[in-house]
């Protein structure tokens, strides 16, 4: 067989294999694209009167949270501006439970609880990443398929070369007549629209790929020169704890982070789970991104700030190599675009969709040629 043939009948029999797994991940994709958007606009519970007085600290807002749900983890407290709620964040991985409190920030009322397991875009999300089905099993057919469907879209591109140039034209462009049969048409949607779509796909499948394995995520890191722990690492404490401070040094740490950073959009403070673990402050500096955000580690007893060997550190430390991996979820969801990279991140996912679609038809229409 002849290596044009070859990779004709791997593209199809890997097409056939993962198509229904790679239009359920694109659909849902797609479906995810505007989620913060859309959710902006009935989130009205959010937002505070701001008070003449201060707000609730690290302390007091976990101690209200725990009152409401008393046998499950902090994950992590979310402070914003002097007019937005305090977010208190619960996550347990086993039992998987997922929910966020908001609080006045100035009276400690609770305003509302949020599952994020239940309503629309928690469909969409399991879908997206599991197919619907127990974690451990859903997520790796996903992540196999999205594998494969790399070299779908690599053996894609190979096949949609015509073998005469005077044909390429044809490859680029619809030219349907009132007499262009179905299979004709079916054809040029999906090689020309998959031509047009290839690069994206790509680079959606790469980056969703690397957010499931690590061992790609690895590679990449260090194909482009990285140097740093990919892991997330929260360094120990150094310091002793000391009685100089009638405040606990975490209710304190907030109100300096807000000084030094007045522009930053959210502070979303992690407790520590030890008594030797530092805090850890995600400090986010733009709306709708986070590969920009900078990763803070303080000693839990002096407030000493601690450097992390993780490429998960302060943003303006970080290199190239660590400011591309660390782009990968902005990417993947073409929020590095802003609205515009969202748009195509949309439209992106609703042309993958119908590559399956389209495709199946060609080996149907090929294998009942009679019918």
């Amino acid at each position: 067989m002849s290596v044009r043939k070859i990779l004709f009948q791997l593209h199809k029999i890997l097409g056939i294999t993962t198509g229904l797994v790679v239009f359920i991940v694109a659909i849902t994709g797609c479906c995810w694209t505007f989620k913060d958007e859309i959710e902006s606009l009935y989130d009205d519970y959010k937002k505070v009167t701001p008070q003449d007085k201060e707000r609730l600290t690290p302390t007091k807002a976990r101690d209200i949270a725990k009152e409401i749900f008393p046998n499950n983890s902090i994950h992590g407290t979310v402070f914003k501006k002097a007019d937005d709620a305090i977010e208190v964040i619960f996550y347990d991985a086993t039992p998987e439970f997922y929910q966020s409190i908001f609080l006045n920030p100035y009276t400690g009322e609770v305003i509302k609880i949020n599952d994020h397991l239940s309503g629309f875009f928690a469909f969409v999300l399991k879908g997206h990443m599991r197919l619907w089905l127990p974690k451990e099993i859903g997520e790796q057919i996903v992540g196999v398929s999205i594998l494969i469907f790399l070299l779908i879209i690599i053996s894609g591109v190979f096949l949609w070369v015509p073998k005469q140039r005077k044909n390429l034209k044809k490859r680029m462009l619809f030219d349907w007549k009132n007499t262009t049969g179905w299979k004709r048409k079916n054809f040029d949607l999906h090689s020309i629209l998959g031509f047009y779509v290839c690069f994206f796909a790509f680079i959606i499948a790469l980056t969703g790929s690397i957010m499931s394995y690590n061992w790609l995520k690895y590679g990449v890191y260090k194909s482009i020169g990285g140097e740093k722990e990919i892991a997330f690492i929260i360094p120990e404490n150094k310091g002793t704890k000391t009685d100089f401070l009638s405040t606990p040094p975490m209710d304190l740490l907030i109100t300096k982070l807000s000084k030094e950073n007045p522009t930053a959009v959210a502070f979303e403070l992690h407790y520590p789970k030890t008594k030797e673990e530092s805090i850890y402050v995600e400090i986010s500096n733009s709306n709708g991104l986070y590969y920009d955000a900078d990763f803070r580690f303080f000693d839990q007893n002096t407030l000493e700030e601690i450097g992390t060997p993780s490429l998960y550190g302060k943003y303006e430390n970080a290199k190239t190599a660590d400011k591309i991996l660390r782009m990968n979820y902005d990417i993947h969801i073409g929020a590095i675009g802003g609205i515009v990279g969202k748009i195509i991140a949309f439209l992106s996912s609703l042309l993958i969709a119908t590559l399956p679609i389209t495709g199946i038809l060609l080996w149907y229409g090929r294998k009942y040629k009679n019918k």
